[in-house]
C-alpha cells in the first residue's frame, strides 16, 4: 500500500533557475529496517540551505503559491553542476509518528511511536526513514524532538573530536547560535574548556548568564588581545568555524600562534612547534572565499568537518552513547528554540525565505507540514 502527501522539492536547471515547489508525492510501503513517519515538525538548519536556497537571488524571484523560482549566479551555478536537472527532496531531520514499518524487529518496535529521524526529506507530510536513525521521543512532543539530531550530535561531535585528537580545550565561532549554546552546556558538563567567539556584546552577556567562562566579542577593538588571553588561559589550539568565508579562521590561527610563540624559551625561524587546527563546518558564508594569510609558523592545518563521516569514524559504541545522552536531555542540554513556525507553503513565501536564509542567531524556523 502506498501513501500520498505533500512534499517540498528543489530543482536547479543548467540555465540557472532554482525552483522550490510543494507537490503531491507517493510514498512506498516501508521494507526491511525502514519505517514510514507522518512528519509533524522539521527545523530549517543551515545545512538544509545548501540545496534549498544556496546563493540564489530570492529578492527578485518569481513567487506563486507553493512555488518560487530564483536565479542562481556564478560560480555557484557551475559549482552545483552535478545536481543540474535533478528534482531533490530537502529537510535533513524532523520528528513525527511511525505509521507503518518494514518487517525487521527494530522497525516493528517503533510502530505507533513518536520519533526523531533523519530521512533527508523531512520537509514533507510523510518520510521513509531507517529505524537505526530514529530516536524514540517517549512523551516528548514532535517540536521538542525535531532538532534532536543535527545540532546535538554535531555539538557532541566537536567534544568527541577534541578528545580523540588529544585536546582539553576548544574554540567555537558564532558561539551564540542554538548549536553554540548547546556546546557551551556540554562543555560545562564535561569539564571541557571552551572559548566562545561571538559578534555582539549582548551575546557575551547571554553566554555568561548561561555559565560560560570565556566569551570573546569579535566586534570589540580589543578582540585579538582578548582572544589571546583566553587561549593562554585555556590552552585551546583546536577550533570550529561555521562561517568559513573571510578571515575568521585566519584570525584564530594567528592568535593561537602568537600565544604559542610567547611561551617559547628559544626563537625559531619556523615558528612554534604547537600544532594548531581549525575545522570549518556549515559554511554559512557563501559569498566570500576563505582567506588565509599564513603567519602561524608551519605547524597548522585547516580541514572540513561533517557529521556523517565523523560518526563513521567514532564507531557505533560512541554513537550509541551520544544518542542516549541526547535522548535523556532533550529539554535541558539539547533544547532548541524557534522564532517562527511555517507550513510547507509558508516556507516558500518571500518574507520567510529572506528571513530564515540569513541564519540569524536564535532565529531558527520550524516547518509544520500539516499546518
Amino acid at each position: 500500500m502506498t501513501t500520498t502527501g505533500k512534499q517540498l522539492f528543489t530543482t536547479l536547471t543548467p540555465d540557472g533557475k532554482l525552483t522550490l515547489e510543494v507537490a503531491e508525492n507517493t510514498f512506498p510501503e516501508p521494507k526491511g529496517n525502514q519505517v514510514l513517519v507522518k512528519m509533524e515538525a522539521a527545523p530549517i538548519n543551515p545545512s538544509d540551505l545548501a540545496i534549498l536556497t544556496s546563493a540564489a537571488d530570492f529578492e527578485s524571484a518569481d513567487y506563486t503559491p507553493g512555488k518560487v523560482t530564483a536565479t542562481m549566479p556564478e560560480p555557484f551555478l557551475t559549482g552545483n553542476k552535478a545536481r543540474h536537472g535533478q528534482r531533490l527532496p530537502a529537510g535533513n531531520e524532523g520528528a513525527g509518528t511511525v505509521i507503518a514499518t518494514g518487517d525487521s524487529d527494530m522497525a516493528k518496535a517503533l510502530m505507533g511511536q513518536r520519533v526523531a529521524c533523519v530521512p533527508g526529506n523531512a520537509f514533507s507530510q510523510y518520510a521513509i526513514a531507517d529505524a537505526m536513525m530514529c530516536l524514540p521521543l517517549g512523551e516528548h512532543s514532535a517540536e521538542v524532538g525535531a532538532s534532536s539530531f543535527v545540532n546535538p550530535m554535531t555539538a557532541l561531535g566537536f567534544v568527541e573530536t577534541a578528545k580523540l585528537e588529544g585536546h582539553s580545550a576548544i574554540i567555537h565561532l558564532a558561539a551564540a547560535s542554538n548549536l553554540g549554546q548547546m556546546l557551551n552546556r556540554i562543555c560545562i558538563e564535561d569539564g571541557m574548556k571552551l572559548v566562545n567567539i561571538v559578534r555582539r556584546p549582548e551575546h557575551v552577556a547571554m553566554l555568561k548568564e548561561q555559565g560560560a567562562t570565556w566569551v570573546v566579542d569579535s566586534s570589540a577593538p580589543t578582540y585579538m588581545a582578548d582572544l589571546r588571553a583566553a587561549i593562554a588561559e585555556t590552552g585551546a589550539f583546536l577550533g570550529f568555524d561555521p562561517i568559513g568565508g573571510g578571515q575568521a579562521s585566519d584570525g584564530v590561527l594567528k592568535a593561537m600562534e602568537q600565544v604559542a610563540v610567547s611561551q617559547m624559551s628559544e626563537f625559531s625561524r619556523y615558528g612554534s612547534n604547537q600544532q594548531k587546527k581549525m575545522y570549518i563546518y556549515g559554511r554559512l558564508d557563501l559569498q566570500n572565499p576563505t582567506i588565509l594569510t599564513p603567519s602561524y609558523g608551519l605547524q597548522w592545518s585547516i580541514a572540513g568537518w561533517l557529521l556523517t563521516p565523523f560518526l563513521a569514524r567514532a564507531g557505533m559504541e560512541t554513537v550509541v552513547r551520544m544518542r542516549q545522552r541526547v535522548q535523556a536531555n532533550l529539554t535541558t542540554t539539547f533544547a532548541s528554540h524557534y522564532k517562527a513556525r511555517v507550513t510547507l507553503e509558508g516556507m516558500l513565501e518571500k518574507d520567510a525565505i529572506l528571513d530564515y536564509r540569513q541564519m540569524k542567531t536564535g532565529e531558527k524556523y520550524l516547518v509544520t507540514p500539516w499546518g
